[in-house]
């Protein structure tokens, strides 16, 4: 989502970083250039500038030492007052220490609303919660089934009813928590695809009734400053304590995200980046502002990597490099894994400077898909030993992955290369670095 913005930001940094030092009027060229990017980038006009007017006052009153240059002074500044922009630090749902934690999540229709109660619960499960999902939104056709669908693919109960009451649902929800040993209520409640004094009254009813521990209103950023007007209406209507912004991996411009909580004064606790389960993070300010100029995010992305992980299993897969004899097998546990870390763009959007080196090149997710299936249409004997792959097995392979021969030649091609490749590397002292030589495509 913040590709272009980013871009446009580093361009803009550049004409100042060639400064032999800081002076009100290259402060105030540079600074009405990033005024105009952010307003671009559909930030809320005030937001924007106040935004500007602290970089400003920062940047006149600083004085440039040795060990630092204009520019690095600058962009300083600027990571500083963008992150003080999306909340200064993160802040923790509210958890009940003893009874039940309470969690209702409102919004508008279509943000997301559904699919992030699950990711949720699942977030919290994995916490050691018990949770139990409450299907409160009783007016979206086929809410609660898709409700029922995400907590049985995460293995979370889902509580509902056949009257089509809300108020009941919330309420008998927290009944037989309390009953059947949850810790951890989730209330899905209805959206409606506009504010409408209806959806506001039952939504304010339903807190008053279960008194939530935590009410979280998810908001699509890609809808640009209707999702900032949006959480405004509802703040005032439910005074809710964070924000979710969900589909934070498209290709709207962000100015939501940089904007809502800055207009509202809640804090942003989560971000989505996928459809997934597990496309859930807590939401780290810092974190954003560094990916915002282009410094990439490691932590996130080493979190990722621990979560996703099993480290006997990594001790495992670094004996059979060093022996040269990881096979098309180990390829396919690693292809899964790297699967549920996230999607391929997000990721390298996390490794500093590759993100503005990657913009126009083609990151498809799909590829890793492509080799998923081919290797999935080899028989154990052909995993193992690719020199048995002749054309006949070739073309049957080619035939149960839905593939060309050109696109399971290519890829046993490659697979044989970085073979090549480690065996020098376990002659000379093996290094992990050959397996990033491995191109999907």
């Amino acid at each position: 989502m913040f590709e272009d913005l980013s871009l446009k930001l580093e361009t803009a940094l550049k004409k100042i970083r060639g400064q032999g030092r800081l002076t009100e009027k290259n402060i105030s060229d540079s600074l009405r250039e990033i005024r105009r990017i952010l307003l671009d980038a559909d930030v809320n006009f005030k937001v924007a500038k106040e935004f500007i007017e602290n970089v400003t006052a920062k940047a006149l009153g600083s004085e440039v030492i040795a060990s630092i240059t204009p520019g690095q002074l600058i962009t300083k500044i600027i990571f500083d007052e963008l992150k003080n922009l999306l909340g200064g630090s993160h802040t923790e749902i509210k958890i009940n220490a003893s009874g039940i934690t309470t969690i209702m999540v409102v919004g508008l229709q279509g943000s997301g609303k559904t699919t992030f109660c699950a990711k949720l619960a699942m977030k919290l499960q994995a916490s050691s919660r018990k949770v139990l999902l409450a299907a409160a939104d009783v007016y979206r056709p086929a809410a609660i089934e898709q409700l029922k669908i995400l907590g049985s693919q995460i293995n979370v109960p889902v509580f509902s009813i056949e009257e089509k009451d809300a108020k009941k649902v919330s309420k008998d929800s927290i009944s037989y928590a309390k009953e059947n040993g949850f810790n951890t209520v989730i209330i899905d409640t209805a959206g409606r695809l506009h504010i409408d004094e209806e959806m506001m009254k039952e939504v304010s009813d339903i807190k008053e009734l279960v008194k939530p521990t935590e009410t979280l209103f998810v908001v699509d950023s890609m809808t640009g400053q209707d999702a900032v007007n949006s959480a405004k209406a509802f703040n005032e209507s439910v005074q809710f304590d964070g924000i979710v912004l969900t589909k934070l991996d498209g290709d709207a411009r962000g100015g939501a995200a940089l904007s809502i909580r800055a207009v509202v004064g809640k804090p942003i606790k989560f971000i989505s980046n996928g459809e997934k389960p597990g496309d859930l993070d807590l939401f780290y300010p810092e974190r954003l502002a560094s990916r915002i100029l282009g410094k990439g995010d490691v932590i996130s992305l080493v979190e990722k990597a621990q979560q996703t992980f099993d480290e006997s299993e990594a001790e495992e897969l670094e004996e059979k490099f060093k022996k040269n004899k990881f096979d098309f097998d180990d390829f396919l546990k690693q292809i899964k894994v790297i699967k549920k870390m996230g999607s391929l763009s997000s990721l390298l959007g996390m490794i500093p400077g590759l993100s503005s080196q990657m913009r126009n090149a083609p990151v498809d997710d799909k590829a890793l898909v492509k080799v998923e299936a081919i290797i999935s249409s080899m028989t154990l004997d052909e995993r193992k030993n690719p020199k048995i792959l002749n054309g006949n097995r070739r073309k049957r392979i080619s035939r149960g992955s839905g593939t060309s021969v050109q696109d399971v030649n290519r890829l046993v091609k490659q697979f044989g290369e970085m073979h090549k490749m480690m065996s020098k590397f376990s002659k000379k002292g093996f290094g992990n670095s050959s397996i990033n030589n491995f191109k999907f495509n």
